[in-house]
């Protein structure tokens, strides 16, 4: 799974990077000599700063349509096949998007919602298959370690998309992508399974302590769920509205930001993209680290699961948005703007143990279809957000960046407070299987006849 987000995160950010030497209107710097090679690819697209927004955009307008159907099959049927094809599919698509750029920006957008269509599966896949292999005790740094590949992917992704953009010319960036995903499917299908139970590998002893661990919420949640419920619980829409906060200063970063660096800071492709990339290396070792000091945490009885979820959501996104703000009044300092964005990145990485895997401890049987639908409004953030920034620094000024920052930070700390005052890590009612409901009445009648 790590070696997959990994995989789907260079996929999601090489046109970020690639944009840079597509695009003859986003390089102001003079021409090299005339007497000298060009460094780089001469651009071959003049696509305007709000066109660029749209195509930076155009993968999440696919996402958005396969989270919640993807989330929902994956918890009936598992999530191995769903997880598998998505990375699969979208890596297929991306081989074709020098095509595609040749024939048109529309040719190009569409390419990209579709690659996002294939790729929205991928999360809710994820958290489905973790429901029926995590332990309770060992859920935050599985879950953590798994969906850190994303960061992890986005630091290898941006600096060798760079590289190979300059070396070998921009088309060889999505060949390259796309061949990698393709490689990675053959071993997911070769070694992975659905579930403990049908696993060829596992010893007895494991798939045992996973099974009696988890037990009956790692299984699958039929054809019916409890839709309604779901619609009124107050936690699930803390995690809908934390999310959707949180993305949208991410999915700035990861759209726009070899764009500040080309504008504003003036990096040359090969330190723009590795500058780039340095806040998703801190992220990517943060919500690792998370994730094993949450379990601790949960184990020990230190703190209970809410207690946990609340504290790194807090950190993980109010801190950020400090350093965003900051970074807004860096000027044209390069080194002061990268490492503030690196620390508010790292830092961010925390809250991977907090609202980001919630969805696993409210319910975790559905929580393929929670993911899906959190995810999906987790989405929006990500079509508006570079689209916003295309409209905000359409004259390439400092002060436009400085509104960019500014805005992702206010609405990175509305999501902390969200999930401070409505957020909950505790079984909902509405999870709980018939055998886990009757246990739960029974305890409340003992209760009752014990006072």
């Amino acid at each position: 799974m790590f070696l997959g987000f990994s995989v789907v995160y260079a996929l999601r950010v090489n046109l970020s990077v690639a944009m840079v030497v597509m695009v003859n209107t986003t390089d102001p710097r003079p021409a090299p000599n005339s007497s000298k090679l060009p460094e780089c690819p001469t651009p071959q697209y003049p696509w305007d700063s709000e066109t660029q927004g749209w195509l930076l955009g155009a993968f999440f307008f696919g996402y958005l349509f396969t989270q919640i159907p993807g989330g929902y099959l994956a918890g009936h049927y598992g999530g191995r096949l769903f997880l598998g094809l998505g990375v699969l599919g979208t890596a297929v698509l991306t081989i074709f998007t020098p095509l595609a750029a040749k024939m048109g920006s529309h040719w190009l957008f569409g390419l990209r919602a579709l690659e996002g269509f294939g790729e929205g599966v991928t999360y809710p896949a994820m958290m489905a298959m973790w429901a029926r292999w995590a332990p309770p005790l060992e859920r935050s740094s599985l879950t953590t370690l798994s969906g850190s590949g994303g960061n992890f992917g986005a630091f290898v992704a941006l600096p060798l998309t760079g590289y190979i953009a300059q070396s070998l010319g921009w088309p060889a960036v999505f060949y390259l992508c796309g061949g990698a995903g393709c490689l990675w499917a053959v071993f997911w299908f070769i070694f992975v399974s659905d579930d403990p139970r049908t696993h060829r590998r596992i010893s007895e002893q494991e798939r045992d302590y996973i099974i009696n661990s988890i037990g009956p919420q790692g299984t699958a949640h039929g054809w019916s769920v409890p839709v309604l419920p779901m619609v009124l619980s107050v936690p699930l829409w803390a995690i809908i509205l934390s999310q959707m906060c949180a993305n949208w200063s991410y999915y700035t970063l990861l759209t726009s930001l070899p764009t500040y660096m080309d504008n504003v800071l003036h990096f040359e492709l090969k330190s723009n993209a590795f500058l780039s990339a340095l806040p998703y290396l801190g992220g990517w070792l943060f919500s690792v680290l998370s994730g094993v000091v949450a379990d601790s945490l949960i184990a020990r009885r230190v703190l209970g699961v809410t207690a946990v979820r609340k504290i790194f959501t807090l950190t993980g996104l109010l801190l950020p948005a400090g350093f965003l703000v900051a970074v807004s009044y860096t000027g044209c300092s390069g080194m002061l703007a990268v490492t503030l964005l690196t620390i508010s990145s790292t830092v961010g990485g925390t809250s991977a143990a907090g609202v980001f895997i919630n969805q696993i401890d409210i319910a975790p049987r559905y929580a393929g279809v929670l993911l899906g639908i959190t995810n999906t409004f987790g989405t929006i953030p990500g079509i508006l957000a570079p689209i916003v920034t295309g409209y905000l620094t359409e004259d390439h000024s400092l002060a436009g960046w400085r509104k960019v920052f500014w805005v992702a930070a206010g609405i990175c700390a509305c999501g902390a407070l969200i999930f401070t005052i409505f957020g909950s890590g505790k079984l909902q009612k509405w999870a709980m299987t018939e055998e886990e409901r009757e246990e739960a009445e029974g305890k409340e009648d003992r209760s009752v006849i014990s006072a």
